[in-house]
């Protein structure tokens, strides 16, 4: 694997997607424990609509038949939660990503009535007869497969990588600002320990790798005003030594500097934001934007 990432690297290929780096999830332990259910990917709080649209376009989906809306809502359905079902008909299978509505006073919900955010729960593999199969029965790239694509979801949806959350989002609970706060720091998942390793190897050939290294969860830049430390999974960022918070909204256009730079793969937006929050805080000092100049 190392050898063909070498050869891609040193040939200049871009890949359309991960194949050289594509992660692997082995059973767990706990896995094991639970026989039939695996809680690797439960207990975090997702952007619903971004939610559904990744789930689509990996061949999930989730709805009741018969009812009109594909999205949980707050109209009085009977429902507070769903299963998210991918079938697999090349071993008779169903992937199943339990998912359930976050019921508060607030009105976290659009104008039809949809559900803005939504909680994850359990990851399970069904037969054909609707009865659970051991996830140890599951044949283990089909099992890695399915734990990919919700690592993906939590990886891209989770309210953890908006970081206009530090207060606890719009409607202040404390259980968002809580989660927002361990998700945005905390351990990398699958996703974002590729994005490391990716990111190690690409460090000797940017130019700002006499001021930026990688430390722990971190990418360190240090920059003429402050050092700062941008959580590799998440793309948030502390101002260093005292962690105070730095919010940076990602610009919708294309960052110079990333159109200069080889990526071994495309689709990993994470990684993009994370280079470009790196190339404008090494050079803090360049920094025009109120908002930003606030809080240095």
């Amino acid at each position: 694997m190392l050898a063909w990432r070498d050869r891609l690297e040193a040939l200049g290929i871009q890949q359309p997607f991960k194949q050289a780096w594509r992660e692997i999830y082995p059973l767990t332990e706990a896995e094991v424990n639970t026989a039939v259910y695996s809680n690797r990917m439960a207990a975090h709080f997702l952007k619903q609509h971004q939610f559904n649209s990744l789930a689509a376009l990996r061949g999930w989906k989730y709805s009741l038949r018969g009812w009109k809306y594909s999205l949980l809502g707050a109209y009085d359905d009977g429902r507070d939660g769903e299963i998210a079902r991918k079938a697999l008909p090349s071993c008779k299978l169903e992937a199943q990503f339990w998912i359930n509505e976050i019921l508060d006073d607030n009105d976290s919900f659009n104008d039809v009535g949809i559900w803005l955010y939504i909680a994850t729960d359990q990851v399970r593999f069904n037969n054909e007869a609707g009865q659970a199969v051991p996830l140890a029965d599951v044949p283990k790239l089909i099992f890695s497969e399915v734990m990919r694509d919700v690592d993906l979801f939590v990886g891209v949806a989770s309210v953890g990588n908006d970081p206009t959350w530090q207060d606890g989002g719009p409607n202040e609970r404390p259980d968002y600002r809580d989660y927002w706060q361990t998700y945005s720091f905390g351990d990398l998942n699958e996703l974002a320990k590729t994005r490391k390793t990716v990111l190690r190897r690409l460090l000797p050939r940017l130019k700002i790798k006499d001021v930026a290294h990688i430390d722990g969860k971190f990418l360190v830049v240090d920059g003429k005003r402050h050092s700062y430390k941008i959580h590799i999974g998440s793309g948030n960022i502390l101002i260093a030594p005292d962690d105070k918070y730095l919010c940076i909204v990602p610009g919708r256009g294309k960052d110079k500097n990333l159109a200069k730079t080889f990526l071994p793969f495309e689709g990993d937006s994470g990684l993009s934001i994370v280079l470009s929050k790196a190339f404008m805080l090494a050079e803090d000092d360049k920094i025009t934007d109120k908002t930003i100049l606030s809080q240095l």
